[in-house]
């Protein structure tokens, strides 16, 4: 299950939209700094019709589906807290049930992301 946790304006090349920020399940990770565990849950946005109002009225709502890592073109990312800039080439995208990932919108990755991704 996927549930929208957040709703928010943004702009684009063709003008204003709303979208939808989704977290999936509670995940438990082990840090390979510490070897101690930590919960943490993949999030990503996607687009919608809505505005931003009835948006809003849907935080809360869960959806079938999970949020998946897929394959993304590399891009360089600065981690706020050291400045250090490295390159990703992944992101995560909304998956219904019984599906393939569906392309969401991009988003910033935080150094919680980053950490539930090292290999």
């Amino acid at each position: 299950m996927v549930k929208i946790i957040n709703a928010h304006l943004r702009e684009g090349d063709k003008g204003s939209y709303v979208s939808l920020e989704l977290q999936g399940d509670i995940t438990l990770l082990q840090s390979q700094n510490t070897g101690r565990f930590y919960a943490t849950a993949k999030r990503c946005f996607i687009f919608s019709t809505f505005d931003l109002q009835t948006a809003k009225a849907l935080v809360g709502t869960q959806m079938p589906g999970s949020i998946e890592r897929v394959e993304a073109e590399p891009y360089d990312y600065m981690i706020p807290e050291t400045g250090e800039l490295i390159k990703l080439a992944h992101s995560y995208s909304y998956c219904p049930p019984d599906g393939k990932p569906i392309p969401s919108e991009p988003m910033s990755f935080t150094r919680r992301d980053l950490l539930e991704t090292t290999p």
